[in-house]
């Protein structure tokens, strides 16, 4: 992460990084924005802390998946507090795709992400994973 980056600046490139990670190999390019101590907390489910809890959740989250894009429709900061409204688009291997709208709060610590809360509706998530 670039020192000069402001935290919404840091959001924007997180989000942007998704289309490019192998899903299925490394990580680390993603894991590289967050603290060592970081908190990631899909609200439909519990927390986790620290990046081995964090590649474990995506991990869980891309199982069957090719790549996922983040489609930010609106950022906003506050400090060090910073707020997406998303189309989280998950391409999956089958060739389908579920578009899953999120809203995002990331706390930004020391140029890293030291908090991610996703809010979304996992039912909606889950009943696009079954093939119609």
């Amino acid at each position: 992460m670039s020192d000069a980056d402001t935290p919404l600046e840091l959001v924007r490139r997180f989000c942007a990084l998704w289309p490019t990670l192998d899903l299925q190999g490394d990580l680390k390019p993603l894991l590289d924005f967050f603290t060592d101590d970081a908190v990631y907390h899909n609200i439909p489910v519990d927390p986790v802390t620290g990046k081995d809890g964090i590649r474990s959740t995506i991990n869980m989250f891309a199982t069957g998946v090719n790549s996922i894009e983040f489609r930010v429709d609106n950022i906003a900061a506050d400090g060090a507090v910073v707020m997406t409204e998303r189309v989280d688009v998950f391409n999956l291997s089958d060739g389908r795709s579920i578009e899953l709208p999120v809203m995002g709060t990331f706390e930004v610590a020391d140029g890293k992400i030291k908090a991610w809360r996703d809010y979304f509706d996992l039912n909606q998530f889950m009943s696009q994973l079954t093939p119609s």
